[in-house]
């Protein structure tokens, strides 16, 4: 029997969003095989809760659960060794991990521990015709997506972004819950130790939860610029995205807000672009939003070639304009509903 397995990364006693999505994969990649496959999700934890339940809702047939006080925050020194004694008692043939810090530290520590490949940073997998998991990861900027296959080691690993896949409940419930054995926990490697654990809350809203996404580039060419872009956003009830420029010249200051194959992939039912030209690197990050808005001086910006309505125009002009039919439309609201209160 074939294994497809989900490392079930949990932030604060809740299942991320990218185990479920990558959940949903892997119930479509084992529908290539005409054999039996089983569905897997490996949560490590301090206490289980009702995890197991979500990862039911969304096809995972097998749940191997570690609980354990000293898996409460997460250290690879701890982790990484229990999870590669699990493969090699239970030899999984594929293991997919979320291209979270989690995960992006997680997966190749286990993969040097047992031995394996692990393709990083992935937008899309599938199987081959010789049953092989097929992982496409951008290279060369973005410009192109190569093929990574890991034809002779088990298991075959991928780390991919979060938001690349759409997660989907699962009709069938039929999990098994095994425990997974931890003897030798207190052996781990003590040279990393986590102290606490500080939790902190960005007041901006997440851009790949966001319905609205208002983007920057090296266009909007000062940080004026990419305040006037936020509180477009804000006005809009959207969130502020951007691109690697953005981060580089000091105008966004958060890594979370990057659109791209190095930051966010996002599904917005509305998107506009400003001072963004089109790098292919960005577009994977954005391709599968609803409606696509862009403005950008250039007219031969490649963005245009994936959206709705564009403009070749100046953001120094459009975004002022923007922000005060917005603020104008909001406050013409707001005196029309209290006339009908009245």
């Amino acid at each position: 029997m074939k294994k497809i397995w989900v490392y079930a990364e949990e932030v604060q006693g809740e299942i991320s969003k990218v185990t479920l999505e990558l959940l949903s994969k892997a119930k479509e990649l084992a529908k290539a095989f005409s054999h039996e496959v089983e569905i897997g999700a490996v949560l490590l934890t301090k206490g289980i809760g009702e995890m197991t339940e979500t990862l039911e809702a969304y096809g995972a047939e097998v749940v191997y659960a570690g609980e354990d006080d000293r898996l409460e925050a997460y250290c690879h020194t701890t982790y990484a060794p229990v999870l590669a004694r699990l493969i090699k008692k239970e030899d999984p043939d594929i293991f997919l991990f979320g291209a979270t810090q989690i995960g992006s530290e997680l997966a190749p520590t286990v993969a040097a521990i047992v031995k394996t490949g692990v393709a990083a940073h992935c937008v899309d997998l599938r199987i081959g015709d010789d049953g092989l998991l097929i992982s496409e990861v951008p290279a060369f900027g973005g410009k192109i997506i190569g093929e990574i296959l890991i034809p002779k080691c088990r298991p075959q690993m991928a780390s991919i972004k979060p938001g690349t896949f759409i997660a989907t409940e699962s009709c069938v419930k039929c999990s098994v819950v095994k425990k997974i054995d931890l003897t030798g926990l207190e052996d781990a490697d003590k040279r990393l130790i986590p102290l606490k654990t500080c939790v902190t809350k960005s007041e901006a809203k997440p851009i790949d939860e966001a319905e609205i996404v208002i983007a920057g580039g090296y266009g909007l060419c000062c940080s004026e610029n990419w305040s006037r872009l936020q509180e477009l956003a804000e006005l809009l009830g959207g969130a502020a995205g951007s691109t690697r420029p953005c981060l580089d010249e000091g105008w966004a200051d958060n890594e979370q807000t990057m659109i791209g194959t190095s930051g966010k992939s996002i599904r917005p039912k509305v998107y506009m672009g400003f001072g963004i030209s089109g790098a292919t690197h960005h577009i994977c990050g954005m391709k599968d939003s609803g409606l696509v808005i862009s403005i950008n001086k250039d007219k031969n910006a490649n963005i245009f070639g994936v959206s709705d309505y564009y403009a070749v125009s100046d953001v120094n002009e459009i975004l002022p304009i923007l922000i005060d039919l917005v603020r104008s439309s909001k406050a013409t609201a707001a005196e029309k509903g209290e006339k009908e209160c009245h």
